[in-house]
């Protein structure tokens, strides 16, 4: 099959869709692999690194993408790409299409194959291609809400862990999932005073066995999120329904709740945001400041650690696509009733019901167009 990898040219997106070991092990099975020049350097990763393992080298995008029959991203293609969009191409990313109708309907009438890592689901309904990017979120939310507690920054002026004498901040976690969890590693190894809300009493049992003592465990319900919130230094959007919008547990007015110089970081913003007055920022512009509140919504918070983040993506990805590369799309999700569930879009049909839901789409089922 021939697989290639476009440069990801959202803004500050560093990562790759496949390291050189990938390239390699994709070559001694017989694959003619892509790379347009340049694809790895942001995680470090040369044009040479993949020449050395028999890789070709393109010269520009549209070269890549027309040597393609299964391409490969990182991110979802932004409009500048959509013109590569051809029906006899299958593309493997993270998409998010139940948050941004216009890349949607692009995708619908190009009438390409579109695989959504994040929809992706183990018969656990773990998501094993969207876990290592939400551990990396959690983590680096606690990071960058820390950074922008400082005063510089417009913050409260509030160090995380405290000093002895003086109490640590508070930290207000939105889901108890992946993304949860991993902050409030992170925030309650920092010495914080956490709290996790989440729907799932389960969940919450679990998290009562495994967290440490400074780290609260509350029934999320809309008289439980006012009261936290009202209290907190830094929260956390963690939100998720697969493949879905995220929904709305912070409404515009709770913000006068809250401190001012607090923080928020939606971690949920590529599914909408769990906050009704976020929007996706840039690494470069990441913060935006609604009724005295910090905002930070970086839609690709892993692309700002792109070594680590590469390297966590591309060991969980790989599996899926040698099946792919192997057996060709309709073969493989006919046999992995995981991949299945990555099916979004084919042919202008919609496959996955969140998202037909989300923009009035008549919905198909999936197995309908595998072999």
């Amino acid at each position: 099959m021939k697989i290639a990898v476009p440069k990801e040219i959202k803004t500050n997106e560093n990562r790759v869709a496949l390291v050189p070991a990938g390239a390699e092990a994709l070559v001694a099975s017989g694959h003619e692999v892509t790379i347009e020049t340049g694809a790895g350097e942001g995680s470090g990763f040369s044009d040479a690194d993949y020449t050395a393992v028999g890789a070709r080298i393109a010269p520009d995008a549209a070269s890549t993408w027309r040597s393609a029959e299964l391409l490969l991203k990182v991110k979802e293609p932004i409009a500048a790409e959509w013109p590569h969009l051809r029906p006899d191409l299958v593309l493997f990313t993270y998409f998010h299409f139940a948050a941004d109708e216009p890349l949607t309907r692009a995708h619908a009438q190009s009438g390409a194959t579109c695989i959504a890592y994040e929809t992706v689901e183990l018969p656990s309904r773990e998501l094993p291609l969207l876990t290592p990017m939400s551990e990396v979120a959690g983590r680096m939310a606690v990071q960058e809400g820390a950074k922008y507690l400082e005063k510089l920054y417009g913050g409260r002026g509030v160090l995380l862990g405290g000093v002895p004498g003086v109490p640590p901040a508070k930290v207000v976690i939105l889901g108890g999932g992946v993304v949860g969890t991993n902050a409030a590693k992170m925030a309650a190894g920092m010495g914080a005073k956490v709290t996790i809300l989440d729907l799932s009493l389960e969940r919450l049992r679990y998290l009562s066995d495994v967290m440490p003592a400074n780290v609260q465990l509350i029934h999320s319900n809309r008289h439980n999120i006012l009261e936290q919130i009202s209290t907190a230094d830094l929260v956390i959007g963690g939100v998720l329904i697969p493949g879905a919008k995220a929904p709305k547990l912070i409404r515009r007015d709770d913000l006068k709740r809250m401190r001012p110089g607090a923080v928020i970081v939606d971690v949920a913003v590529d599914q909408g945001g769990c906050v009704e007055t976020i929007k996706a920022t840039t690494h470069e512009n990441p913060t935006y400041v609604v009724d005295g509140v910090i905002h930070y919504g970086v839609a690709n918070m892993p692309g700002g650690v792109p070594r680590t983040s590469t390297l966590a993506l591309t060991n969980a990805t790989y599996p899926y696509v040698m099946q792919l590369a192997g057996h060709g799309w309709k073969r493989a999700l006919a046999a992995s009733p995981a991949l299945l569930k990555g099916l979004n879009m084919t042919g202008g049909k919609c496959t996955y019901r969140a998202v037909a839901e989300s923009f009035g789409l008549e919905y198909h089922e999936p197995a309908q167009f595998v072999e």
